[in-house]
């Protein structure tokens, strides 16, 4: 009997702190839709995920070299909207399929980010002393490094390919996350209800887990769209050079290829500037939506 009613008043207990949560993330939601900078930089983001996730139903399949025209860099017209590329394939279909491995590396880079940053940030701030100062003289060290040159030699390092892409970015974003919380983390450990739970006997895990961690992710959610922001450029920058995944259409692939088929000088404006254009947008579109997070979370920006 004893054990019955412990089990409900814990089932209730578990309901009861969802409910919670679920309201903080309704009010947060709400805060963030009414600001407008971030609600502009949701729809070009969502604009973005429908493209790579509709890709299929907006454009058909993958484009293989069935597919490709005989006629390469057509200009636009009703059978080919943006024209062929180099190899004849239609580059509006491309473009939409590209949508997808610039925003399979700008989030993969971001969780790995996320994750590593998190990690090192949650240890230094909470556990201080010697193990701080380790972890701070690591950060220190990815922070002073031009980030990217650093990428570049990863990449011809293990060789290019999407992995590697990943790998490198995720490499060099950490440690700003890892910054960010740590200084949340100094302030979080000093305050009352982590002396609470001390005193009842709670470990570090416990502490770390159920009441700094939940404290800090809204701050690690918003670094983490910054990240994926200069992840998407980063890729773009490497597949430009030829240091980027290998074998898988990008925006970044299809702006090398328009600069090695000289399309700015011979005027294909459909051949460059679409996948230029696409990456500037979604770039600023994570941005923004960056920037709205760090207003909801800090009202003092507003009156800056």
């Amino acid at each position: 009997m004893a054990t019955e009613t412990a089990s409900v008043r814990h089932t209730s207990l578990l309901q009861e702190r969802l409910w919670l949560d679920l309201k903080r993330l309704r009010k947060f939601l709400q805060q963030l839709l009414r600001n407008r900078i971030a609600l502009v930089g949701l729809i070009i983001v969502l604009t973005f995920l429908v493209f790579a996730v509709a890709a299929p139903v907006l454009v058909g399949p993958y484009p293989s070299p069935l597919d490709r025209d005989s006629n390469v860099l057509q200009a636009p017209s009703s059978r080919h909207l943006l024209g062929t590329d180099k190899s004849g394939y239609d580059i509006f279909t491309i473009l939409v399929y590209g949508s997808q491995i610039s925003l399979l590396v700008g989030f993969s880079s971001a969780a790995v980010a996320m994750l590593l940053g998190t990690t090192f940030g949650l240890a230094a701030g909470f556990y201080g002393h010697h193990i701080d100062q380790l972890l701070a003289r690591m950060t220190d060290f990815f922070l002073v490094i031009p980030w990217l040159p650093f990428v570049v030699v990863i990449s011809i390092i293990l060789g290019p390919g999407l992995a590697t892409t990943i790998v490198a970015i995720a490499v060099v974003s950490w440690p700003t996350t890892s910054r960010v919380v740590r200084a949340q983390v100094l302030s979080l450990r000093e305050r009352l209800f982590v002396e609470r739970a001390r005193a009842i006997g709670a470990g570090d895990t416990h502490i770390l887990l159920k009441h700094i961690l939940p404290n800090v992710m809204p701050l690690v959610f918003a670094q983490a769209v910054l990240t994926i922001s200069n992840s998407i450029f980063t890729e773009a920058f490497l597949s430009f050079f030829g240091l980027g995944p290998q074998g898988v259409i990008s925006w970044g692939t299809m702006v090398q290829d328009s600069w090695t088929s000289v399309a700015l000088l011979r005027g294909m404006w459909w051949y460059f500037g679409p996948p230029g254009l696409f990456i500037t947008l979604v770039v600023l579109g994570f941005s923004m939506l960056s920037y709205g997070f760090e207003e909801v979370l800090n009202p003092r920006l507003k009156h800056r």
